[in-house]
């Protein structure tokens, strides 16, 4: 019988996502808002979630109204042991406590995006000697109406004011539309607490290309087959109770096998007071 692991979350709906992510190699963390659930004038529910790179929610909180993500990272993941756990997340969270949290508190790694919104420390990436740097791999992948080729490189570095810093990675995100073929490129830097002989330049891609697997596995799936963001939900807990039964159903849909989530639903429905039961073990 598998291991459910229970959380509640003050006032909502138990966490029953069910999936621990001791021993995973990462686990990225991101957040979305259910843009139906906007009501009045005021804010959409947007919620944080943490994903394995296995494709397994892992959970989730609703950050409070008035605030934002940054103030619900620690939170989200405190109740879980990351050990060795790479924890990715986007340019939102490169912040120093993050990092000094996950190091120090839950004797974790980190790979934390930085973009222009943070203009010194991105600035001082920029200036560090990335001529001087041969190596260079070369990731590429198709998806989403795009062709998209990343050429990632990676410098030690010893003196970079960022809790537990021992490698930046600069990555150069080359992009063409398949429709219009349009071309576009972006520039972005990952710092990690990872050393050089923890993660080499091909291991920093795979690492890199993680973060995306929430948008892609989790985001973009409850969008497009659950249509979360058409729901009109929006009292009280509603909205974050909504989106943890989806995400559950995605993960039990994995667990069993299912890679498509849309046709593992459609097999689901043939069979409605049975099928489903059976995918949780209820049999």
């Amino acid at each position: 019988m598998r291991r459910i692991i229970t959380r509640v979350c003050p006032g909502g709906l138990a966490d029953l996502l069910g999936c621990d992510p001791a021993g995973a190699d990462t686990l990225a963390v991101d957040g979305k808002s259910a843009r139906g659930s906007r009501r009045d004038g005021g804010p959409a529910a947007h919620l944080l979630a943490a994903m394995t790179d296995a494709g397994q929610t892992v959970t989730q909180l609703r950050v409070p109204d008035k605030t934002n993500e940054i103030s619900c990272f620690a939170g989200l993941l405190a109740p879980f042991d990351l050990a060795g756990v790479t924890v990715t997340a986007d340019a939102l969270h490169a912040q120093r406590g993050h990092a000094r949290f996950l190091v120090e508190d839950k004797r974790a790694h980190y790979a934390l995006t930085v973009k222009k919104n943070q203009a010194g420390l991105y600035e001082r990436l920029h200036l560090l000697p990335w001529k001087q740097v041969s190596t260079k791999f070369y990731d590429r992948s198709e998806g989403h109406g795009r062709k998209e080729t990343r050429v990632v490189q990676a410098l030690t570095v010893d003196d970079l004011d960022f809790p537990h810093a021992a490698q930046v990675a600069r990555v150069v995100r080359h992009r063409t539309c398949l429709k219009t073929g349009k071309r576009s490129r972006e520039t972005v830097y990952v710092i990690t607490d990872l050393t050089s002989r923890q993660a080499s330049p091909q291991r920093l891609a795979k690492i890199i290309r993680s973060q995306w697997t929430i948008e892609n596995r989790l985001h973009f799936v409850r969008d497009t087959t659950f249509a979360e963001d058409a729901s009109k939900v929006h009292t009280g807990h509603g909205p974050e109770n909504l989106a943890t039964l989806r995400s559950f159903a995605i993960n039990q849909l994995r667990i069993a096998g299912h890679t498509n989530i849309a046709a593992g639903l459609r097999e689901m429905s043939y069979e409605p007071f049975t099928r489903p039961l059976a995918l949780i073990g209820l049999t």
